[in-house]
Protein backbone atom coordinates (compact mmCIF):
# COMPACT_ATOMS: atom_id res chain seq x y z
CA UNK A 1 0.00 0.00 0.00
CA UNK A 2 1.14 3.25 -0.86
CA UNK A 3 1.70 6.34 1.37
CA UNK A 4 1.48 8.81 -1.25
CA UNK A 5 -1.11 12.03 -0.37
CA UNK A 6 -2.20 13.19 -3.35
CA UNK A 7 -4.87 15.97 -3.04
CA UNK A 8 -8.57 15.16 -3.81
CA UNK A 9 -8.68 17.49 -6.90
CA UNK A 10 -5.20 17.83 -7.92
CA UNK A 11 -4.30 21.41 -10.15
CA UNK A 12 -3.96 20.68 -13.68
CA UNK A 13 0.00 19.79 -14.30
CA UNK A 14 -0.16 22.99 -16.74
CA UNK A 15 -0.93 24.80 -13.39
CA UNK A 16 1.58 22.56 -11.67
CA UNK A 17 3.88 23.93 -13.92
CA UNK A 18 3.30 27.71 -13.66
CA UNK A 19 3.48 27.12 -9.84
CA UNK A 20 7.25 25.34 -10.07
CA UNK A 21 8.15 27.89 -12.66
CA UNK A 22 7.08 30.67 -10.38
CA UNK A 23 8.97 29.09 -7.46
CA UNK A 24 12.51 29.34 -9.47
CA UNK A 25 11.90 32.56 -10.30
CA UNK A 26 13.79 35.38 -8.58
CA UNK A 27 16.60 34.97 -6.52
CA UNK A 28 16.46 31.89 -4.71
CA UNK A 29 13.98 28.87 -4.80
CA UNK A 30 10.99 28.47 -3.12
CA UNK A 31 11.81 24.91 -2.01
CA UNK A 32 8.77 24.39 0.34
CA UNK A 33 6.54 25.11 -2.87
CA UNK A 34 8.42 23.13 -4.81
CA UNK A 35 8.23 19.76 -2.27
CA UNK A 36 4.65 20.90 -1.76
CA UNK A 37 3.55 20.01 -5.30
CA UNK A 38 6.22 17.28 -6.10
CA UNK A 39 5.46 15.03 -3.17
CA UNK A 40 2.12 14.58 -3.69
CA UNK A 41 1.85 13.95 -7.08
CA UNK A 42 1.88 10.37 -8.52
CA UNK A 43 4.57 8.62 -11.22
CA UNK A 44 1.50 9.81 -13.76
CA UNK A 45 1.29 13.31 -12.60
CA UNK A 46 4.75 14.21 -12.26
CA UNK A 47 5.40 12.60 -16.03
CA UNK A 48 2.44 14.97 -17.09
CA UNK A 49 3.85 17.73 -15.29
CA UNK A 50 7.36 17.32 -17.50
CA UNK A 51 5.47 17.42 -20.42
CA UNK A 52 3.67 20.89 -19.34
CA UNK A 53 6.86 22.36 -18.46
CA UNK A 54 8.89 21.47 -21.09
CA UNK A 55 5.92 22.88 -23.68
CA UNK A 56 5.16 25.88 -21.88
CA UNK A 57 9.31 27.36 -20.95
CA UNK A 58 11.17 25.06 -23.40
CA UNK A 59 12.93 23.70 -20.55
CA UNK A 60 13.86 20.33 -19.16
CA UNK A 61 12.22 20.40 -15.37
CA UNK A 62 15.01 17.65 -14.19
CA UNK A 63 17.96 20.26 -15.59
CA UNK A 64 15.94 22.97 -13.53
CA UNK A 65 15.48 21.14 -10.61
CA UNK A 66 19.27 20.36 -10.18
CA UNK A 67 19.84 23.46 -10.60
CA UNK A 68 17.66 24.79 -8.19
CA UNK A 69 17.79 22.60 -5.44
CA UNK A 70 21.31 20.65 -3.80
CA UNK A 71 22.88 17.87 -1.81
CA UNK A 72 20.26 15.04 -0.45
CA UNK A 73 17.43 16.72 -1.15
CA UNK A 74 18.41 17.32 -5.10
CA UNK A 75 19.50 13.34 -5.35
CA UNK A 76 15.90 12.13 -3.77
CA UNK A 77 14.00 15.05 -5.95
CA UNK A 78 15.30 14.00 -9.17
CA UNK A 79 14.96 9.88 -8.17
CA UNK A 80 11.14 10.44 -7.58
CA UNK A 81 10.90 12.85 -10.86
CA UNK A 82 11.03 9.24 -12.50
CA UNK A 83 8.41 6.20 -12.89
CA UNK A 84 9.35 3.04 -11.02
CA UNK A 85 11.54 1.42 -14.19
CA UNK A 86 13.19 4.70 -15.50
CA UNK A 87 14.13 5.23 -11.38
CA UNK A 88 15.73 1.68 -11.05
CA UNK A 89 17.89 1.62 -14.13
CA UNK A 90 18.86 4.80 -13.13
CA UNK A 91 19.59 3.76 -9.63
CA UNK A 92 21.52 -0.09 -11.60
CA UNK A 93 23.39 2.08 -13.81
CA UNK A 94 24.78 4.10 -10.80
CA UNK A 95 25.51 1.58 -8.25
CA UNK A 96 27.09 -0.89 -10.35
CA UNK A 97 28.78 0.92 -12.92
CA UNK A 98 29.82 4.18 -11.49
CA UNK A 99 29.56 3.62 -7.43
CA UNK A 100 30.36 -0.16 -7.76
CA UNK A 101 27.89 -0.03 -5.07
CA UNK A 102 26.99 -4.20 -5.03
CA UNK A 103 24.83 -4.25 -2.39
CA UNK A 104 22.41 -1.72 -3.61
CA UNK A 105 22.41 -2.85 -7.15
CA UNK A 106 21.86 -6.62 -5.47
CA UNK A 107 18.84 -5.04 -3.55
CA UNK A 108 16.88 -3.42 -6.64
CA UNK A 109 17.35 -6.83 -8.71
CA UNK A 110 16.92 -9.42 -6.07
CA UNK A 111 13.65 -7.52 -4.63
CA UNK A 112 11.67 -6.89 -8.11
CA UNK A 113 9.16 -9.14 -9.53
CA UNK A 114 10.25 -11.08 -13.41
CA UNK A 115 7.80 -9.12 -15.12
CA UNK A 116 9.32 -5.57 -13.45
CA UNK A 117 12.55 -7.14 -14.26
CA UNK A 118 11.65 -8.06 -18.09
CA UNK A 119 10.53 -4.06 -18.31
CA UNK A 120 13.39 -2.67 -16.82
CA UNK A 121 15.74 -4.56 -19.07
CA UNK A 122 14.23 -3.04 -21.89
CA UNK A 123 14.18 0.39 -20.40
CA UNK A 124 17.90 -0.30 -19.63
CA UNK A 125 19.28 -0.76 -22.82
CA UNK A 126 17.04 1.95 -24.30
CA UNK A 127 18.36 4.50 -22.35
CA UNK A 128 22.29 3.57 -21.73
CA UNK A 129 21.90 1.55 -25.03
CA UNK A 130 23.84 -1.68 -23.19
CA UNK A 131 22.44 -4.45 -22.17
CA UNK A 132 21.87 -5.10 -17.85
CA UNK A 133 23.56 -8.48 -18.47
CA UNK A 134 26.59 -6.93 -20.11
CA UNK A 135 26.94 -4.13 -17.34
CA UNK A 136 26.15 -7.08 -14.45
CA UNK A 137 28.97 -9.19 -16.27
CA UNK A 138 31.61 -6.62 -16.53
CA UNK A 139 30.73 -5.06 -13.00
CA UNK A 140 30.56 -8.08 -10.88
CA UNK A 141 32.35 -11.15 -10.13
CA UNK A 142 32.53 -15.14 -8.91
CA UNK A 143 28.85 -16.28 -7.85
CA UNK A 144 27.55 -12.88 -7.29
CA UNK A 145 27.86 -12.27 -11.02
CA UNK A 146 26.28 -16.23 -11.62
CA UNK A 147 23.28 -15.61 -9.60
CA UNK A 148 22.45 -12.01 -10.62
CA UNK A 149 22.62 -13.08 -14.25
CA UNK A 150 20.30 -16.15 -13.43
CA UNK A 151 17.90 -13.95 -11.85
CA UNK A 152 17.23 -11.57 -14.42
CA UNK A 153 17.58 -13.73 -17.24
CA UNK A 154 15.23 -16.67 -15.28
CA UNK A 155 11.44 -16.14 -16.51
CA UNK A 156 9.25 -17.14 -13.32
CA UNK A 157 6.27 -17.96 -12.48
CA UNK A 158 4.06 -14.80 -10.10
CA UNK A 159 0.82 -16.35 -8.98
CA UNK A 160 0.23 -18.07 -5.75
CA UNK A 161 0.42 -21.63 -6.78
CA UNK A 162 2.99 -23.82 -5.25
CA UNK A 163 3.83 -27.58 -6.06
CA UNK A 164 4.60 -29.16 -2.64
CA UNK A 165 5.81 -32.33 -3.44
CA UNK A 166 8.77 -30.27 -6.15
CA UNK A 167 9.18 -27.51 -2.73
CA UNK A 168 9.98 -30.74 -0.49
CA UNK A 169 12.60 -32.13 -2.85
CA UNK A 170 13.82 -29.19 -2.89
CA UNK A 171 14.73 -28.37 0.44
CA UNK A 172 16.22 -31.48 0.33
CA UNK A 173 18.26 -31.11 -2.37
CA UNK A 174 19.50 -27.81 -1.02
CA UNK A 175 20.35 -29.36 2.42
CA UNK A 176 22.26 -31.86 0.77
CA UNK A 177 24.32 -28.57 -1.15
CA UNK A 178 24.68 -27.26 1.67
CA UNK A 179 24.42 -28.16 5.44
CA UNK A 180 24.84 -31.75 4.75
CA UNK A 181 28.30 -31.68 2.70
CA UNK A 182 31.81 -30.00 3.25
CA UNK A 183 32.14 -26.83 1.36
CA UNK A 184 28.97 -25.76 -0.45
CA UNK A 185 27.42 -26.35 -3.80
CA UNK A 186 26.64 -22.84 -4.95
CA UNK A 187 25.29 -24.13 -8.67
CA UNK A 188 22.54 -25.78 -7.23
CA UNK A 189 21.27 -22.66 -4.78
CA UNK A 190 21.72 -20.41 -7.76
CA UNK A 191 19.46 -22.97 -9.71
CA UNK A 192 16.84 -23.21 -6.90
CA UNK A 193 17.14 -19.44 -5.88
CA UNK A 194 16.49 -17.95 -9.51
CA UNK A 195 14.29 -20.26 -11.52
CA UNK A 196 11.28 -20.82 -8.40
CA UNK A 197 8.84 -18.44 -7.84
CA UNK A 198 8.12 -16.18 -4.38
CA UNK A 199 5.96 -18.36 -3.49
CA UNK A 200 7.45 -21.87 -4.40
CA UNK A 201 10.32 -20.30 -2.30
CA UNK A 202 8.22 -19.89 0.55
CA UNK A 203 7.27 -23.31 0.95
CA UNK A 204 10.65 -24.56 -0.04
CA UNK A 205 11.58 -22.31 3.07
CA UNK A 206 8.44 -24.06 5.32
CA UNK A 207 9.76 -27.65 4.04
CA UNK A 208 13.46 -26.64 5.27
CA UNK A 209 12.19 -25.86 8.75
CA UNK A 210 10.09 -28.51 9.57
CA UNK A 211 12.44 -30.96 7.80
CA UNK A 212 15.93 -29.61 9.41
CA UNK A 213 15.04 -27.36 12.98
CA UNK A 214 15.89 -23.94 11.65
CA UNK A 215 15.50 -21.71 8.60
CA UNK A 216 16.89 -21.69 5.21
CA UNK A 217 17.74 -18.22 5.86
CA UNK A 218 20.29 -19.60 8.64
CA UNK A 219 21.32 -22.07 5.93
CA UNK A 220 22.41 -19.51 3.42
CA UNK A 221 24.29 -17.33 6.35
CA UNK A 222 26.01 -20.23 7.33
CA UNK A 223 26.79 -21.44 3.91
CA UNK A 224 27.40 -18.37 1.81
CA UNK A 225 28.85 -15.18 2.52
CA UNK A 226 29.59 -11.81 0.69
CA UNK A 227 27.24 -9.98 -1.92
CA UNK A 228 26.68 -13.74 -3.06
CA UNK A 229 25.17 -14.49 0.07
CA UNK A 230 23.55 -10.91 0.23
CA UNK A 231 21.85 -11.75 -3.45
CA UNK A 232 20.42 -15.13 -1.97
CA UNK A 233 19.25 -13.56 1.45
CA UNK A 234 17.97 -11.23 -0.77
CA UNK A 235 15.21 -13.36 -2.54
CA UNK A 236 14.42 -15.30 0.06
CA UNK A 237 13.37 -12.90 2.40
CA UNK A 238 11.28 -10.44 -0.41
CA UNK A 239 9.67 -14.03 -1.47
CA UNK A 240 8.52 -13.67 2.21
CA UNK A 241 7.79 -10.28 3.18
CA UNK A 242 9.49 -7.56 1.20
CA UNK A 243 8.28 -5.13 3.49
CA UNK A 244 10.09 -6.76 6.52
CA UNK A 245 13.17 -7.07 4.21
CA UNK A 246 12.83 -3.01 4.02
CA UNK A 247 12.47 -2.25 6.92
CA UNK A 248 15.26 -4.09 7.78
CA UNK A 249 17.65 -1.84 5.19
CA UNK A 250 15.87 1.25 6.70
CA UNK A 251 16.94 0.54 9.71
CA UNK A 252 20.58 -0.45 8.67
CA UNK A 253 20.98 2.69 7.18
CA UNK A 254 19.86 5.11 10.16
CA UNK A 255 21.61 2.75 12.59
CA UNK A 256 24.92 3.88 14.44
CA UNK A 257 27.10 6.68 13.53
CA UNK A 258 25.89 8.78 10.80
CA UNK A 259 23.28 8.03 8.03
CA UNK A 260 23.73 5.98 4.62
CA UNK A 261 21.59 8.72 2.76
CA UNK A 262 21.33 6.71 -0.50
CA UNK A 263 20.32 3.69 1.11
CA UNK A 264 17.53 5.93 2.58
CA UNK A 265 16.70 7.78 -0.30
CA UNK A 266 16.83 4.64 -2.35
CA UNK A 267 14.25 2.83 -0.58
CA UNK A 268 11.96 5.76 0.76
CA UNK A 269 11.50 7.08 -3.08
CA UNK A 270 11.38 3.15 -4.69
CA UNK A 271 8.67 1.69 -2.29
CA UNK A 272 6.55 4.73 -1.34
CA UNK A 273 3.60 3.94 -4.48
CA UNK A 274 3.92 0.44 -3.57
CA UNK A 275 4.36 -0.79 -0.49
CA UNK A 276 5.34 1.56 2.18
CA UNK A 277 2.43 1.28 4.38
CA UNK A 278 3.31 -2.11 5.39
CA UNK A 279 7.30 -1.09 5.84
CA UNK A 280 6.04 1.35 8.27
CA UNK A 281 3.97 -1.71 10.42
CA UNK A 282 6.83 -3.81 10.06
CA UNK A 283 9.62 -1.55 11.01
CA UNK A 284 7.67 -0.21 13.81
CA UNK A 285 6.79 -3.47 14.85
CA UNK A 286 10.75 -4.72 15.20
CA UNK A 287 11.88 -1.70 16.24
CA UNK A 288 9.31 -0.21 18.74
CA UNK A 289 9.74 3.14 16.85
CA UNK A 290 7.90 4.73 14.05
CA UNK A 291 9.89 5.25 10.81
CA UNK A 292 9.28 8.60 10.64
CA UNK A 293 10.24 9.36 13.89
CA UNK A 294 13.32 8.06 12.87
CA UNK A 295 13.87 9.82 9.62
CA UNK A 296 13.16 12.66 11.20
CA UNK A 297 15.85 12.30 14.26
CA UNK A 298 18.33 11.58 10.95
CA UNK A 299 17.48 14.36 8.68
CA UNK A 300 17.10 17.69 9.01
CA UNK A 301 15.78 21.05 6.84
CA UNK A 302 14.13 20.81 3.48
CA UNK A 303 15.55 16.82 3.34
CA UNK A 304 13.56 16.04 6.21
CA UNK A 305 10.29 17.52 5.13
CA UNK A 306 10.27 15.82 1.60
CA UNK A 307 11.23 12.51 2.90
CA UNK A 308 8.18 12.87 5.73
CA UNK A 309 5.87 14.31 3.08
CA UNK A 310 6.36 11.03 0.99
CA UNK A 311 5.82 8.88 4.18
CA UNK A 312 2.49 9.95 4.99
CA UNK A 313 1.43 10.83 8.46
CA UNK A 314 3.20 9.23 11.59
CA UNK A 315 0.86 6.67 12.79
Amino acid sequence: MSTLSVPPAPPSPRDDAIQLYRAFKGFGCDTSAVINILAHRDATQRSYIQHEYRAMYSEDLLKRLSSELSGKLENAVLLWMHDPAGRDVVILRQTLVLEKNHEAATEVICSRTPSQLQYLKQIYHSKFGVFLEHDIERNTSGEHKKILLAYVSSPRHEGPEVNREMAANDAKVLYKAGEKKLGTDEKTFIEIFSQRSAAQLNAISSYYHDMYGHSLKKAVKKETSGNFGYALLTIAQCAQNPAKYFAKVLYKAMKGLGTNDSALIRVIVTRTEIDMQYIKIEYQKKYKKTLNDAVHSETSGHYRAFLLALLGPNQ
